[in-house]
């Protein structure tokens, strides 16, 4: 059972996640900058749950300076966590210098008022999609991220291009249903932190606030909102969660 808790939140939070910004929609990254500078500063902290950018290939490049900048001006009046998603796993400690972010492990426990919150991306919990699953464990091991990280910067992009092509193609063919939750591995993590009362995560881009009863006690899974469509945050204010249209 896992009992460490890191974060305790008194007042407000601000949870997002699956922005997948891109140089290609300048109108999103546009969005994102005037959430942190609108809505977000108006809260305690923020807790940005993966896939903030759609393609991440290391923090020696300058991808993405508007957001770095934005993000580290904010970090000034607040504290700004960070989970890893599938798209920007290779995010690091030169990002969060730049930044100002914090980086928290997935999963990783928090406190909002006095209910334990368990807090992650939400790709573990896919456990029936098992060629993504491989895949995950290989591409985030320490041999492969420091090969992938020390090559060459053209080569970094074309090999990300192609790994990203092959995995579009292949949802194509995929059910729908293996890309979602398992509900045992739901379950499973409930019980390792002993069934707290809330878990937010992204990824599955199915938002919706799910319902559990585990030895009597009543648990709650809400699952964020993607940027694609339409663009929505997750705040707990006043010791209530609600979800927040921009």
């Amino acid at each position: 059972m896992r009992t460490y808790l890191l974060i305790k939140i008194n007042s407000s939070a601000v949870f997002v996640s699956d922005t997948h910004l891109n140089d290609s929609s300048p109108e999103t990254i546009a969005k994102f900058i005037n959430f942190l500078e609108k809505n977000v500063s108006n809260y305690d902290c923020l807790f940005i749950l993966g896939d903030l950018f759609d393609w991440w290939i290391g923090d020696d490049t300058n991808q993405f300076p508007q957001i770095t900048s934005a993000l580290k001006k904010l970090s000034k009046s607040m504290n700004i966590y960070f989970i890893a998603g599938n798209r920007d796993f290779f995010i690091g400690k030169g990002f969060e210098k730049k930044t100002g972010i914090q980086i928290l492990k997935d999963p990783t426990l928090i406190q909002l008022g006095n209910k334990k919150t368990i807090l992650l991306h939400g790709d573990t919990l896919c456990v029936d999609d098992k060629k993504y699953q491989k895949f995950r464990t290989i591409a985030r091991s320490i041999i492969v991220k420091k090969i992938y990280l020390n090559l060459p910067l053209v080569l970094r992009q074309y090999i990300f291009k192609a790994v990203r092509k092959k995995s579009d193609e292949g949802k194509k063919s995929k059910n729908i249903e293996i890309m979602d939750v398992n509900q045992a591995a739901v379950e499973n993590l409930f019980n390792e932190f002993n069934c707290p009362p809330l878990m937010i995560h992204g990824h599955t881009h199915r938002p919706k606030k799910h319902y559990y009863n585990f030895n009597n006690k009543h648990c709650e899974r809400w699952v964020l909102n993607d940027w694609y469509d339409s663009e929505s945050f997750l705040l707990w204010d006043k010791k209530k969660l609600k979800v927040v249209n921009i």
